[in-house]
């Protein structure tokens, strides 16, 4: 029984050693705005993600959009909750370089989903834009489906999540304890229950 406790204690130590690498290493604003990219790539899951990706789309830093996680036919390309500096006539203009995908349902899918699509299209380097929290794991994702693919990754965060305060708020705790664990999951290559009959962040 003794021994139990001291390995159930080692292994807790090891995941909030690793927790905390993981939550002071999350990127909170992208290291890199400027090179360009074959294509710019969004994984839906929250707001303005895709907002950010037409804006980049306009601003010249590639030539091609690609949604992955589409849950409507038509997704409203320009959240009313981002204040974005573009209006729906330049939008419209950008259209015929933006495609969407519908079959992801989970960070997997988003992988795959993407990999189907760059491999048609030639993609040899792409802008990830996708959530702070969700970057470490969406990293993980990309370099399992796509070894090859050169990836800068694009935070994008709405409401400011303060994750260096999560000793002071159980939700944010709970919120990035979650996605670290799934984070390990990847690392590990164990693919839980939720992969593919759930949405996921």
């Amino acid at each position: 029984m003794q021994r139990f406790w001291l390995s159930m204690f080692s292994l807790s130590s090891m995941w909030f050693c690793g927790f905390l690498i993981f939550v002071y290493s999350i990127p909170q604003n992208p290291e890199d705005t400027t090179t360009k990219t074959d294509a710019i790539v969004v994984w839906t899951g929250g707001p303005c993600r895709i907002t950010t990706g037409v804006e980049l789309l306009q601003q010249g830093l590639s030539d091609k959009l690609f949604v992955s996680g589409v849950e409507k036919a038509k997704p409203q390309l320009l959240s009313r909750h981002c204040n974005s500096y573009l209006l729906p006539e330049a939008v419209a203009q950008l259209n015929h370089k933006i495609s969407l995908g519908y079959t992801a349902l989970s960070t997997m899918g988003n992988a795959i989903e993407t990999s189907s699509w760059t491999e048609k299209n030639h993609i040899r380097s792409v802008r990830l834009v996708t959530a702070p929290l969700h970057i470490p794991r969406s990293l993980a994702e990309f370099h399992l489906a796509m070894p090859q693919l050169k990836v800068i990754a694009h935070p994008v965060s709405v409401r400011q999540l303060d994750h260096k305060q999560w000793y002071n708020n159980w939700s944010i705790f709970y919120k990035i304890a979650r996605e670290y664990s799934k984070f390990l999951l990847v690392k590990v290559r164990i693919r839980p229950w939720w992969r593919d009959n759930i949405l996921d962040e």
